[in-house]
Formats: C-alpha cells, structure tokens, sequence
C-alpha cells in the first residue's frame, strides 16, 4: 500500500536532499512509524489477552539498528540461524527474549542455540530432541496439522509443507520430552503468511487451545504459551484492507477466556510477525538511468531484483511512486532492473507518470523481505539501508556492497586434499 500519510510527511520533502548525499539506490527506514505499530499491537494484545510476548522475526530484516529499536520496544526475537541468534544477541536479547525455530537443524546449531544465556527451543521434529546437547527445562513443538486446516495462497497446504509434527506425533513428542527432563512447555504453529483476514488467526488461536487442551488431558503438562506464528499481513495493494487486529484480537480472547474456565489458567501468547511489523515502514528509493523504447516503454533504473526480489521472484506487487510526478501525465511502462534475467522487473505494465532520467522512483513497503533476500547474481551489489530518526535525522546503518565484499570469499586458504590418485 502506499506509504502513510504520516511518513511520507516526513519523508518526502527530505527526499531529494538525501539522495543527493547518500546516493541512490537505499532502502530507508522509518523509526516512528515502526514505533508506534508495535506499541499499537503490543498494548492491545496485553489489555485484551493478558501475558503477551512479541517476537520479531530477524529474517524480515536483519539490522542491528532495527533490532535495538524494537528490543527497546520489549520485543524479543524469532531467530532460525545462528547469524541471526548472534545479531540478536548483539542487541542484549538472551533466554527467552530468543526463539529459535529449528527447520532442517544441525547439533552445532543447537549448541549455538542454548549457549550465552540459551533461547526458547521451538523441534521441527520429534527425532530432534536427541540432537540436544542438553536437555532444555522449556522445550516447544512445531505442530503441522495437516488436512484439519488450510493454508492461505502463499503457504499452500500444510500436509504439503516440509514444517512440523503430525498431529499423529505431538502426544508421543510431548510424552518423551517430558520423560527426558523437561518441564515447561509450547507450543506452536504458523499457517499463514502474509494475511490479512483476521479470522484465519482466531481460527489458530482455537486450534492450538484445543490441541493444548488435549495434550493436559492426555498428558497432565500446562502449558506456559500457545505461539501462532507469525504471517499477519500488510496491504501492498493500494485498494486492498489492513488486518483488523481489533476483531482479531477480540475473537482470540473469546477462545483464551473459554480455555481459561475449563482449565483454570491461561498460557500467554506469542506472535512472531517480522512483515506485519516492520514492511509498511521502508521504501526502496532509486534513480531513472535509462528510457528504452521498443514494443512498450522501459523505464531502467539503478536498483535491480537484487534490492527487491519479490516481484520478480513470484510477481509480488510493490506501489511506485514518481517523485514531484503529481500533475505529469502518465503512461504504462515496466519499471527494470539492469540483471540479465527478463524477471528483473518492479512493475509489469503499470500506469505511472512520466519518469524522465535522474527522476527518483520510491517503490514502497520494502521494510520486511526487501534487503534481507537480496542477492549477488551478476555481481550486482546489494544496495545501502538508510534510517530516518524520530528527529528527522538520516543515518546510514548498512553500507552498499563493494566490490571488495563481492571478491572477499575469493581469499581463501586452499586446504588442499591429496587423494590416493595424486600420490600414486
């Protein structure tokens, strides 16, 4: 969706200077704007559910200066590598400020995980847990449950989807996490990304109390949260409706006082949103370098999918902007890259105003998956992240890509192996 009326206030009238200082291309960020989202969510969710903890997913968009603002915010984060535990921790986040979403996870990785001050273990599998270098006092389970529920477009169905235990799996999972040791215990899921149908979230929230229900019932365990993931979503589209988080938030209450009646307690809960959180809140500014005119306009400019890759890579929408294009007229153009793929497009067909070169084109909602999935394919290098502060200052907190960080790994000692062959 377009930028808010309040960043682009901010924003806007600034622009031009900050492309002439800073040059193009930049991703840029506003402070206030994810301020004051993760306020609204955090304190509607801790009036209307009770215990409630915000965990940011570090791959939306890995920054330290990001992560320090929300960790000032009380958001701990949803990690799945060990760079991202590091960067995480890096901004003072250790215990269970971290959760760590094991997927395809090796021994070292979980050595990673529980070292420094440890972090909320969230199995892929039951084999995991004798992967373990230790046994956790809180272990929580990813539940997949399969055809009892649908995904949305973009997660497909989950008896498809490579996350998760069965519902077949998680007593037994449960059963002999507690017979290892472990004492504490949550559990989650994620169906959906990318959704703005609050509806779909209150339908998890039940579903989880239900499956927590039977697990106490079969088991005897209480559960300290029920974590539902993340995929809240955002409106790249300019006519398309935001999450209703009042109705959501509503419905999921009904189902936390339900499970409260039944059970005497009601675990917290947890989100892990990185899109939701941070997307509506960065643009990716970049400069027209070329006009091309042949069976229809191109209009090239010096970002590539390389900055941006979601258009290209499954024809995501992303809103564009012409700077001062406000009265011009307008013509149907593919915005371009300069990769040698035919991918490598922002736009396909879309009406904008004239873009002449040196105009500044601002393709909105690149706060989340922008910079963060960017890539090297032709030695194009990933472009700057810019910050604009709550006093309206600029600063830069990643530098673009060089060629030397391009050639760095090239530095290597070779470790060379001789085989039988050689020696013979």
């Amino acid at each position: 969706m377009p930028m808010s009326t309040a960043f682009s206030a901010r924003l806007l009238p600034i622009l031009p200077d900050i492309a002439d200082h800073f040059g193009t291309p930049f991703h840029i960020y506003d402070e206030v704007g994810i301020v004051e989202g993760t306020q609204a969510l955090r304190t509607a969710c801790e009036r209307e559910i009770g215990r409630f903890k915000a965990y940011f997913a570090v791959k939306a968009l890995p920054n330290p200066r990001i992560l320090e603002i929300l960790r000032v915010q009380d958001f701990g984060f949803d990690c799945s590598s060990v760079p991202e535990l590091v960067l995480a921790r890096q901004v003072g986040a250790y215990g269970e400020e971290l959760f760590f979403t094991s997927n395809n996870t090796t021994t070292a990785e979980f050595e990673a995980a529980v070292g420094e001050g440890g972090a909320i273990l969230n199995l892929d599998d039951i084999s995991l847990l004798d992967r373990l270098p230790v046994v956790p006092e809180t272990i929580c389970f990813r539940y997949n449950p399969g055809s009892r529920r649908t995904g949305n477009m973009i997660i497909g169905n989950p008896a498809e989807a490579k996350f998760g235990l069965t519902h077949a799996q998680i007593v037994p999972a449960y059963r002999r996490a507690r017979a290892m040791g472990v004492r504490r215990f949550g559990l989650h899921t994620m169906i959906v990304s990318n959704e703005r149908d609050w509806r779909s979230f209150a339908q998890t929230t039940a579903m989880l109390l239900d499956l927590a229900a039977e697990l106490s019932e079969a088991l005897g365990i209480r559960f300290e949260f029920v974590n539902i993931g993340g995929g809240m979503g955002i409106p790249y589209h300019p006519e398309e409706a935001p999450l209703d988080l009042t109705q959501m938030i509503a419905a999921m209450r009904e189902h936390f006082v339900s499970f409260e009646a039944r059970w005497g307690y009601r675990p917290a809960l947890y989100v892990e949103n990185g899109r939701y959180v941070t997307g509506p809140h960065g643009v990716l500014v970049t400069r027209v370098i070329t006009r091309k005119e042949t069976y229809q306009t191109y209009i090239g400019v010096d970002a590539s999918m390389s900055a941006l890759m979601r258009p290209g890579m499954y024809g995501a929408y992303h809103h564009i902007d012409v700077l001062d294009g406000a009265g011009r007229p307008t013509e149907i153009v593919d915005v371009v890259g300069s990769l040698c793929e035919n991918n490598d497009k922002f736009a396909v067909q879309r009406e904008l105003p004239r873009a002449d070169l040196e105009d500044v084109l601002i393709i909105h909602d690149t706060g989340a998956h922008g910079h963060a999935m960017g890539f090297n394919y032709n030695g194009r290098l990933r472009p700057q992240e810019l910050l604009l502060r709550r006093d309206g200052r600029v600063e830069r907190i990643r530098r673009a890509e060089t060629a030397d960080d391009y050639f760095a790994t090239l530095q290597c000692d070779p470790q060379p192996l001789h085989t039988r062959q050689d020696v013979s």
